[in-house]
C-alpha cells in the first residue's frame, strides 16, 4: 500500500476525515463533482474549469481554523477536486463579502514550520484564480510562493500562462516565463507551445511575432526539449500567416529530414499559405509532397485545396479533387461542396450549383445557411431574383434565418429593377424575423425611393434609422440631394445641410453636387455662397467642386475671378485636372483673350495633361473669332496628330470663321466633309451656314 492510500486510510480510522467531509457537505454548497480531473493531468493542463458561482455565505460560517485544515487535508490526500471546489467555493465567499482577495493566500498557508506543506494547497488556488478569469491573483499567488521559498509545480503555472495567454495579458505573460526559467519550475514542452501559440496565433488582433517564436524553438533546443508535433505546427502556421510560405514548407523539409514530428496541420498551413496567396497549384504539389512523405491528406487538406481552385475560377479542379476524396473513401463536407457552388456562381453557372446543391439533398446531407447564402448570392450575380426568391423562401421553411447579407442582396436587385414595393416587403421581413439592417440596407432603399421619386418617404426612412442604432453617412444623404438637384429643388436641398452638419457627415461631395445644381439653375451668387460657406466650416474642396465654381465664373466673362479661384485652388494643394484647365482656356477664349488661353494650353500640357476634344474646340472656336484662322488649322492638324477626333462642335466653329472672313466656299466644304464623314450637322451648323436644317439638298 502506498503512503498516499495508507495517509488516506490513516484519515478515515482516526475520523478525522469523514468528520471533515460531512461538515463539509453539509455546511458549503456543493461540491462541483463536474469539475474536470483532468484539470491537474499533464496532458490536460490546457483545459478549463467551471465559474465561480455562489448563492450563499455558508463557507464564511465555518471555523477559520477548519476552514485551513479542511483544504490541506483535501490537499495531503491527493482530493484535488474536492480542494478546488472548497477553494472555489471561499473565493466566491469573499467576492460576496468584497474581502480582499490578496489577504486569502497568507491565511491559507500551514504553520511557519510546516510552510512547505501549503505548496500543494497553493497549487490549487493559482487554478481556481486563473479559471476564473482571476488573473493579477493568481499572478500574486505564484510571486507570493516565490518569496516564501515554494516553487509551484509545472502544471499550475501552465494552466495560468495559458489563462494569460488567452486574455491578452502580454505583461504577465512574458514575466511568467521569464521568472519560470529564473526561478523555476523550469519550463517545459507544454509550456512553451503555449507561448507558441502566444506569438503565432495572433490573440485579440494582435500581430504574429514570428521572431519571438523562432527564438523560443532556439531556447528549447538550447535546453534540451524537444519540441512536440504541436510546437511545430503552431509555428507553421504563425509563419505561413505572414505570407512566409516558402519558408515554412523549407522548414516542413527540415523537420523531415531531422526524423521532427510532423502531421497534416504541419502540411495544412502551407496549403492554405499557397491558396491564400492565389497559388492553388503550388498548393496541390504541396498536397503531393504529403502523400509521398507518408502522411494521409485528411477532410481540411483536400477542402482548403477546392476552395482555392474555385476562387481562382478554376472549378474543374475542384470537382476533380471531390472525385479524388470518393475514391480515397474520404465524404466530402459540405463546407468543401460549398466552395464549389460559390466558385460555380462566380462563374455564372448558378443553375449548375443548383442542381448539384438538389443532389447533395438527395444524397442525405442537410442543407446548412452557408450554402443557402452563396447559391442566393450567385443567382442575384445573374440577375435571377425569381430563384433567389424561391431559395430564400426555401430556407425560411427549413428553419432558417437568412442573413444580413442575403436580405440586402435581394433589396438591391429589387430595388435595381424598380421594384421598390418587393424590396420594401423583403425588408419588413426582415425586421419580423430580427435581422438588424445594416447601413448597406437603408442606403439601398433610400436609393430606391429617390430613384421612383419619393423624398419624402426617403427622408423619413433616413429620420428613423437611429432606432436601428444606425447613422446615416455620405452615401445616404447623396441619392437625396442629387435627385433634388435635377428635380431642380436646390432649396430643399439646401435646407439638409444643417441635418447632415449637426450628424457631422457633410463632406465635399455634397457641396460638389450642390454647387454643380445651382450651376445648372444659373444661380452663380448661392454657389458662391455655399463655397465660402464650405471653406468657413472648415470643409476641404475637392477639385471638382473647384472646377464647377470656375466653370460658373468663366461662363459670366468675369476672369478676374475664375483666375483667383484656380490660383487659390492650387494654393490648396488641389491639382487641376484637364477638365479644371479647360475650363479657364474657355473662359480666356470666351473674351478673346488668346495669349492667356494658349499659355494656359502650354502648362497644361508641361504638367502631363492632355488636352481633350472640348479643349482644342473651345481653342479653335477662340482662334476663329480673332480670324486667326492659320492657328485653328494648326490645332485641327495637332488633333489628327494625336487621333483626337473633332466633333460637329469643332467643325462649327470653323466654318463660323470661315463664314466672317467670307471664304463661303471654304465653309462649304467642311460643311460637306462632316456630312462624307458621318458626323451629323446640328442646328448651329445648319444655322452657321443660313440653311434651314430640314432642306437636305448639300452633300
Amino acid at each position: 500500500m502506498g503512503i498516499c492510500s495508507y495517509s488516506r486510510l490513516c484519515f478515515v480510522q482516526s475520523g478525522l476525515l469523514r468528520d471533515v467531509v460531512v461538515h463539509y457537505k453539509k455546511c458549503l454548497l456543493r461540491v462541483y463533482y463536474s469539475a474536470s480531473s483532468a484539470l491537474f493531468l499533464e496532458d490536460h493542463v490546457l483545459d478549463c474549469n467551471p465559474k465561480v458561482e455562489s448563492g450563499s455565505n455558508e463557507v464564511g460560517e465555518l471555523q477559520v481554523p477548519r476552514k485551513r485544515i479542511i483544504i490541506h487535508i483535501f490537499a495531503m490526500a491527493g482530493m484535488k477536486m474536492e480542494a478546488h471546489a472548497l477553494l472555489r467555493d471561499i473565493v466566491c465567499y469573499y467576492k460576496e463579502v468584497k474581502s480582499d482577495m490578496f489577504e486569502l493566500l497568507p491565511y491559507l498557508l500551514d504553520s511557519p514550520k510546516h510552510v512547505h506543506r501549503s505548496a500543494e494547497v497553493l497549487n490549487v488556488l493559482i487554478k481556481v484564480f486563473a479559471s476564473n478569469s482571476m488573473l493579477e491573483n493568481g499572478v500574486d499567488v505564484f510571486v507570493q510562493s516565490k518569496k516564501i521559498g515554494l516553487e509551484l509545480n509545472i502544471m499550475s503555472c501552465n494552466f495560468l500562462l495559458k489563462c494569460l495567454v488567452e486574455a491578452n495579458r502580454g505583461e504577465f505573460v512574458r514575466s511568467l516565463l521569464e521568472d519560470m526559467k529564473n526561478s523555476g519550475p523550469s519550463p517545459n514542452v507544454y509550456t512553451y507551445t503555449i507561448m507558441m501559440n502566444f506569438y503565432c496565433k495572433g490573440y485579440h488582433g494582435r500581430d504574429v511575432d514570428v521572431g519571438q517564436a523562432t527564438k523560443l524553438l532556439e531556447d528549447m533546443e538550447g535546453d534540451g526539449i524537444n519540441p512536440s508535433v504541436v510546437t511545430y505546427s503552431t509555428y507553421i502556421h504563425g509563419v505561413c500567416r505572414v505570407s512566409c510560405v516558402e519558408f515554412a514548407l523549407d522548414f516542413i523539409s527540415v523537420l523531415r529530414f531531422r526524423n521532427q514530428p510532423i502531421n497534416s496541420f504541419c502540411y495544412n498551413a502551407v496549403i492554405y499559405g499557397f491558396c491564400k496567396k492565389g497559388e492553388p497549384y503550388e498548393a496541390l504539389k504541396v498536397l503531393e509532397e504529403m502523400k509521398n512523405c507518408g502522411i494521409s491528406p485528411d477532410i481540411h487538406s483536400y477542402s482548403i485545396l477546392i476552395d482555392g481552385f474555385c476562387k481562382k475560377g478554376d472549378c474543374k479542379k475542384g470537382l476533380n479533387l471531390i472525385d479524388e476524396m470518393i475514391l480515397n473513401d474520404m465524404k466530402p463536407s459540405l463546407v468543401s461542396y460549398t466552395s464549389l457552388f460559390d466558385g460555380l456562381c462566380k462563374c455564372r453557372l448558378a443553375d449548375v450549383s443548383l442542381n448539384l446543391f438538389r443532389n447533395l439533398g438527395a444524397a442525405g446531407y442537410e442543407y446548412d445557411l452557408a450554402a443557402y447564402s452563396v447559391l442566393l448570392k450567385g443567382f442575384c450575380l445573374e440577375g435571377d431574383l425569381d430563384s433567389a426568391m424561391e431559395l430564400f423562401k426555401e430556407m425560411i421553411n427549413n428553419s432558417l434565418i437568412p442573413t444580413a447579407n442575403s436580405f440586402n442582396r435581394l433589396i438591391h436587385g429589387f430595388c435595381k429593377m424598380g421594384l421598390l414595393d418587393k424590396a420594401l416587403e423583403l425588408f419588413s421581413i426582415m425586421l419580423q424575423s430580427g435581422v438588424l439592417p445594416t447601413i448597406f440596407t437603408f442606403n439601398v432603399i433610400v436609393d430606391g425611393y429617390c430613384t421612383a421619386g419619393h423624398l419624402e418617404e426617403a427622408l423619413k426612412l433616413i429620420n428613423e434609422m437611429h432606432e436601428f442604432g444606425i447613422f446615416p453617412n455620405t452615401y445616404t444623404y447623396n441619392g437625396i440631394i442629387k435627385r433634388l438637384c435635377m428635380q431642380n429643388n436646390t432649396g430643399k436641398a439646401w435646407e439638409l445641410l444643417p441635418q447632415m452638419l449637426k450628424k457631422n457627415i457633410l463632406h465635399n461631395v455634397h457641396y460638389s453636387i450642390l454647387i454643380d445644381g445651382f450651376a445648372k439653375q444659373s444661380n452663380p451668387k448661392k454657389a458662391l455662397m455655399l463655397y465660402k460657406r464650405m471653406l468657413k466650416l472648415g470643409v476641404t474642396p475637392t477639385t471638382v467642386s473647384c472646377t464647377i465654381l470656375i466653370n460658373i465664373v468663366c461662363q459670366r466673362s468675369k476672369m478676374y475671378e475664375t483666375c483667383s479661384l484656380f490660383k487659390d485652388m492650387i494654393e490648396r494643394g488641389l491639382i487641376p485636372d484637364t477638365i479644371s484647365y479647360t475650363s479657364v482656356v474657355a473662359g480666356f477664349c470666351r473674351v478673346g483673350d488668346m495669349r492667356k488661353a494658349w499659355a494656359l494650353f502650354t502648362e497644361m500640357q508641361q504638367r502631363g495633361y492632355s488636352p481633350n476634344v472640348v479643349t482644342y474646340t473651345c481653342l479653335i472656336d477662340g482662334f476663329c473669332r480673332v480670324h486667326r484662322m492659320d492657328m485653328a488649322n494648326l490645332l485641327i492638324a495637332e488633333m489628327k496628330r494625336r487621333e483626337i477626333i473633332p466633333d460637329v462642335v469643332t467643325y462649327t466653329a470653323l466654318i463660323a470663321g470661315y463664314q466672317r472672313l467670307g471664304n463661303i466656299d471654304r465653309a462649304h466644304e467642311l460643311f460637306a466633309e462632316i456630312k462624307r464623314k458621318g458626323i451629323l450637322p446640328d442646328d448651329a451648323a445648319y444655322s452657321t451656314l443660313g440653311v434651314d436644317s430640314g432642306m437636305a439638298t448639300y452633300k
